[in-house]
């Protein structure tokens, strides 16, 4: 997995970066073909303070993106609200990936208890 950040008016820090790295281990676990991460972190001339810090978080997997912004007057918070974001969505793919193939696995099972059962 690539992480790849980016900042708009702020400095990114070793302790930001390490932040969002331990965080998106959440996501890898819980799908590991995640081909690249986009993570743009920034300050945002908002006319209210609380909402000033901003994260942006594109997640690259095989045949989809997935986007998440979020925005709080704390930068790890926001990072952390994007992820979850991001997390939620992940979880959807992920379940659409794996019941993919589960209709016609079931065809295949009731086909062959209806020959056994003959």
């Amino acid at each position: 997995m690539k992480v790849i950040i980016h900042s708009h008016h702020v400095e990114v820090s070793p302790s930001i970066k390490e932040h969002l790295e331990e965080k998106l281990t959440v996501i890898k676990k819980h799908f590991d073909q995640i081909i690249q991460i986009n993570a743009i972190l920034g300050v945002e001339k908002a006319h209210e303070k609380e909402l000033r810090q901003s994260a942006e978080l594109t997640l690259h997997v095989k045949g989809k993106d997935l986007f998440a912004i979020s925005h709080h007057e704390s930068l790890y918070q926001a990072i952390d609200l994007a992820v979850a974001k991001l997390d939620k969505q992940i979880i959807k793919v992920k379940e659409k990936v794996k019941n993919h193939h589960h209709p016609v696995a079931m065809k295949h099972i009731s086909a062959d208890s209806a020959v056994l059962n003959l």
